[in-house]
């Protein structure tokens, strides 16, 4: 039995060799990457048993993720190798003050071929935890929909708790696009991630209480709001907790702050802490990944987060 079990791609990630213009990098270092893959990362090396449903192409890139992922101890029974279908890219442009643009090259996904049909239902059964975000949703919006739907619809039934992180992506579609798809969502969730921006392109609203009103009339019991820079604030049971952001040594690169922050988030979720110590452990994890160069590579494993909060000692020699 998984603690987690999420759904969703994953890519190999080209990061470039110098900051600036990505017209003007002349290599790349391959990496791999995508939301739902690096939450998985970041549960993984939190202690959590995890799994992760999804499918890549049957080339040298797939079988490298597979292989990335089933080494950081994540259950891969769910993810297939499809012929047919490249394994998807992207490549990133890095700015010096580490924000950056993201090129998608994801035409002819191999989570083409994961549809209802295919679904392991006795992933998500099994499991403590479903996580879905609105990444997977928009590759394919009219297909994996109805695949997520399916999927949020058996956590339900079965007493799985179901956490979303609307993360959306306009690349990959438009804001009308992704509010009319993504609500349909909204009533089978347990604990919602978002940003502000995100939370006023699905609701209409921007201030804290307004999305509160609006979260519990789909049913949400838990909200959690991240604000980058500001940190981020939390409700469950009508009481709003607030926590700033915890500084780190140097901002290098944000691309994956948010997936270790939901990872974060539902470890203290598992554990049955308070909202108080659930937030500052998130906020700590979504620190040390912006201090670290890569999608995934500055996720931490628990012990160092113990470490960065001062609950344990760390000898160096």
């Amino acid at each position: 039995m998984n603690d987690v079990i999420t759904i969703g791609d994953a890519m190999i990630t080209f990061d470039p060799s110098h900051n600036g213009p990505m017209r003007y990098a002349s290599s790349f270092e391959r990496k791999a990457g995508g939301a739902e893959f690096n939450f998985a990362i970041g549960c993984a090396r939190l202690g959590l048993n995890t799994g992760w449903i999804s499918r890549l192409g049957n080339d040298e890139f797939g079988k490298y993720i597979r292989n990335f992922a089933r080494g950081e101890g994540i259950d891969v029974s769910a993810v297939e190798l499809k012929e047919g279908y490249p394994t998807s890219l992207n490549f990133k442009e890095i700015r010096e003050d580490g924000s950056g643009r993201t090129f998608y090259y994801r035409a002819n996904s191999p989570t083409e071929t994961l549809t209802e049909k295919t679904l392991d239902e006795a992933a998500i059964r099994n499991a403590r935890l479903l996580h879905i975000t609105g990444v997977f949703v928009a590759i394919d919006p009219e297909k994996n929909i109805e695949l997520i739907k399916r999927a949020v619809t058996i956590a339900k039934d079965n007493g799985v708790l179901v956490s979303f992180d609307p993360n959306i992506r306009l690349k990959l579609w438009n804001k009308e696009q992704a509010k009319q798809v993504l609500t349909q969502l909204l009533p089978y969730v347990d604990i919602i991630l978002t940003g502000l921006d995100e939370a006023e392109l699905l609701f209409g609203v921007n201030q804290p209480d307004e999305i509160l009103k609006c979260c519990k009339r789909y049913g949400i019991s838990t909200v959690a709001i991240k604000k980058g820079a500001e940190g981020a604030m939390a409700n469950h049971d009508n009481e709003w907790i607030e926590r700033s952001a915890v500084p780190p040594q140097k901002v290098v690169d944000t691309v994956g702050a948010g997936d270790g922050f939901d990872a974060g988030f539902v470890y203290g979720v598992l554990q049955g802490w308070s909202l108080e110590k659930t937030l500052r452990f998130a906020n700590t994890i979504g620190s040390m990944v912006v201090s670290v160069y890569g999608d995934n590579e500055g996720l931490p494993e628990l012990d160092d987060v113990l470490v960065q909060l001062g609950e344990k000692e760390f000898i160096e020699r």
